[in-house]
């Protein structure tokens, strides 16, 4: 070993000073004079418990990297302890690189104490502000997701994942242990687990530290790992392990690169105490390697002259003298242990995947397109012509290995199956004769564990690479919170200048809401677009595409775009072809606007009659068809929305409309009939500052549902063309005397409806055979 593990030491002790220094301190940062009240902050915030391990694990990887040259990438589970990656970017100075005005000496250091967790300062986790981060720390689960994402098509690149031990108890991080049944030892990186078991969580202890070795060993080797061990709490001992375990498992790593057999990967388990290093006793009690050392171990510093005294002997305990010259920068002997330029953790380009993002080479639409002779006179499957547009951006990028597509066990089943004619499904794991597309080396990613899918392709893009994640909609929930932190990244790393952009992450909802007639109840939800919309307008897109030829312009737009969260929701069943290819790019291009050829309403409409999505759209046209039968004088104009942050103002988002082209669209006076995919009251909210609000009625989901025919999830939810018949003759002005008998004809239609599928299981005749006239 060249490196002496005396200069470790050392370099951890500095790490764990200025961890501690950020916790407690805003003047003194050296300790050049004795600790008063006045030195420490007046609101003490961060996590120490698990900082130590961290500061450990940081800089015996830099130990190894400088010795053998490794690209590493290092993803901090337990993000909460911030001062950890803070201080180790400090220390090798790619902080004060991206950060001049937090220098390496004595002033910077005490900035770097001073902004922690301080109003107008940063985080107390690892957030998108920490060089050499992807993977945000405000909430536990996704760090090993994150990692083998990461380590898709980078061959490379290891991925230093360290695991906390109550991160270990989450069901996305357990789920995550099976990604090494994806890796492929030759194509891709490596990840190297670090299961960090200090013990305890906020207030309890943790289960994996709780249970016995060999349950834990076995537990480990079961998921397809050979764990290694490093246990302990005298330093000496654990410096001297921790590099001997960290040499053997390189030397595996490599060895393991010349294979094509599935490996068992190394991981390493590192047991050490929860705090330490920090106060072993306050006022009593015992502290570290407790439960009591996971947050501020000194909590009445200020106030408290025992605990002042307390902390400035544990801050004198790590001899900042020998670590920090008299200026307060790192002795000239620690950067003998940073690596060099980007091999410093901090500085890895994979850690902002922008610097390493090449444009998708992407095919024309035209060539997909389905060709339309007449508005909705032939039908076709739309997911099933992007599966063959995605087939082409595949081959296209077959060199560049930088475009993947995810999903939970859904890819043929959202009918994307064509991409199987160029490529497979990758899997390292045991294969039959009857197996279908599944190959060590392939371009689509499917595990039952939507959290996983989600992980995955987030490290995926974080990295500088391509993707698309394709879901049965009402299940895209399971991700609910892993997209509010993608999306709260996002929306931080876009002010952050030296963070380059990403390639956006794309969703494909498809078995959405109104074609799970046959999974039932269940499987009916379309809330996603809900929770989307509550986040920033600068990150979220939402698109509803009506047809085969709108989601091919739709997806287009979405995979070159670039730091936007997008979500397409569209049917994978045949649906009418209303747009040829060149209206469908303008129409996407408009994002909302008059479909003239559905419209008789020449300047001025009696009512107008709104859709948003490919169900909606059908029951809009069909309903204008009865009301061009039975009422030929009324003036109908039909509105087709596909962008639906169209609808906001434009000062609330940046697609939204000008009051003046709204009002041009909807008018200000007449009623409005909303047929809607989601929720109604979505489009009330993001509508309900216009001038013609009061006159907007919209139908949608309202959370009644069973196993039935496709048309009656449509009659269950009143937003059936009859329905939409009812509500025209009810809400225009002076219409109803007039159309007393069409309204009583379609609640005929709706009686009639509700007869024929309890005899015949099937749609009335009508409603299957419909075609726009």
């Amino acid at each position: 070993m060249t490196t002496d593990l005396e200069l470790v030491d050392a370099y951890w002790r500095a790490a764990n000073y200025l961890s501690a220094g950020q916790i407690y301190l805003m003047d003194n940062p050296l300790l050049t004079e004795p600790l008063t009240p006045e030195h420490i902050k007046p609101r003490l915030l961060g996590h120490w418990g698990t900082t130590p391990g961290l500061n450990f694990v940081y800089a015996h990887l830099n130990r190894v990297i400088r010795e053998r040259d490794l690209d590493v990438l290092f993803v901090t589970g337990p993000g909460h302890g911030g001062p950890a990656l803070l201080a180790n970017t400090w220390l090798e100075g790619t902080y004060s690189e991206t950060y001049p005005d937090v220098p390496r000496d004595g002033d910077g250091m005490r900035a770097l104490f001073r902004q922690f967790s301080f109003p107008g300062g940063v985080p107390s986790h690892v957030a998108p502000e920490v060089p050499g981060s992807i993977h945000e720390g405000g909430e536990l689960g996704y760090s090993l997701a994150h990692a083998f994402g990461a380590a898709f098509d980078n061959p490379g690149l290891i991925v230093a994942c360290v695991v906390g031990d109550g991160e270990a108890e989450t069901g996305p991080l357990a789920t995550s242990w099976h990604a090494g049944k994806f890796l492929n030892p030759r194509k891709d990186g490596a990840v190297l687990p670090i299961l960090h078991l200090n013990g305890y969580k906020i207030a309890n202890p943790s289960l994996l530290s709780r249970i016995p070795h060999d349950e834990l060993d076995a537990l480990l080797r079961g998921y397809g790992y050979v764990p290694y061990y490093v246990e302990g709490d005298e330093p000496k001992a654990m410096h001297a392990r921790m590099a001997e375990v960290l040499d053997e498992v390189v030397d595996e790593i490599h060895r393991i690169k010349d294979t094509e057999d599935r490996p068992r990967w190394p991981m390493i388990v590192l047991r050490s105490p929860k705090g330490w290093t920090g106060p072993s006793e306050v006022d009593g009690v015992p502290v570290e390697n407790t439960w009591r050392a996971h947050q501020v171990p000194l909590a009445g510093v200020r106030d408290n002259p025992e605990h002042l005294r307390q902390l400035e002997s544990w801050l004198r305990s790590y001899r900042p003298d020998e670590l920090f010259d008299a200026d307060g920068a790192p002795r000239e002997d620690l950067s003998e242990l940073v690596p060099d330029g980007t091999r410093r953790m901090g500085a890895t380009p994979h850690a902002n995947g922008g610097l390493l993002l090449r444009e998708l080479k992407m095919p024309g639409i035209r060539e997909h397109a389905a060709e339309v002779v007449k508005h909705g006179t032939t039908h076709s499957e739309p997911t099933r012509a992007l599966g063959r547009m995605l087939r082409d951006v595949v081959s296209l990028n077959a060199d560049a290995r930088n475009f993947r597509v995810f999903g939970p066990d859904e890819t043929a089943s959202n009918r994307l199956d064509a991409v199987f004619e160029v490529t497979g499904k990758q899997w390292q794991a045991e294969t039959l004769p009857v197996d279908e597309h599944l190959q060590h080396d392939g371009r689509v990613v499917e595990v039952l564990s939507e959290h996983l899918c989600q992980g995955m392709l987030e490290g995926y893009l974080l990295t500088g690479r391509h993707g698309l994640f394709n879901c049965y909609e009402a299940f895209i929930h399971i991700v609910d919170s892993m997209f509010n932190q993608h999306a709260k990244w996002l929306k931080t790393s876009r002010h952050l200048e030296w963070r380059r952009p990403v390639a956006s992450l794309n969703y494909l909802l498809s078995s959405h809401v109104w074609r799970q007639d046959h999974n039932g109840f269940s499987h009916q939800d379309p809330g996603f677009i809900d929770h989307v919309m509550n986040k920033k307008a600068e990150v979220v897109r939402v698109y509803l595409p009506p047809d085969t030829n709108t989601l091919l312009s739709v997806a287009d737009h979405c995979l070159r775009s670039r730091d936007y969260v997008n979500v397409v929701v569209a049917g994978k069943n045949e649906t009418p072809d209303w747009l040829s290819i060149d209206e469908a790019v303008l129409h996407c291009a408009r994002g909302a606007g008059i479909w003239d050829w559905a419209s008789n309403d020449e300047d001025e409409p009696d009512v107008v009659l709104a859709c948003a999505g490919d169900a909606p759209t059908v029951e809009v046209l069909a309903a204008t068809g009865l009301l061009r039968e039975h009422l030929p004088q009324l003036r109908v104009r039909v509105v087709n929305v596909v962008d639906l942050m169209r609808l906001q103002p434009d000062t609330e988002h940046p697609h939204g409309m000008p009051d003046r082209e709204f009002d041009a669209l909807f008018t200000t006076d007449k009623p409005v009939i909303f047929a809607y995919h989601g929720y109604p009251w979505l489009i009330h909210r993001l509508t309900y500052r216009r001038a013609n609000h009061r006159n907007l009625h919209v139908r949608g989901y309202k959370e009644e549902g069973t196993t039935t025919t496709p048309f009656d999830m449509l009659v269950l939810n009143d937003m059936d063309r009859y329905r939409l018949v009812i509500d025209v003759v009810d809400r225009v002005p002076g219409l109803g005397q007039k159309a007393a008998r069409l309204r009583q004809l379609m609640q005929d239609q709706r009686a009639r409806h509700h007869a024929w599928i309890r005899e015949h299981g099937e749609d009335l005749p009508e409603v299957r055979d419909w075609t726009w006239q």
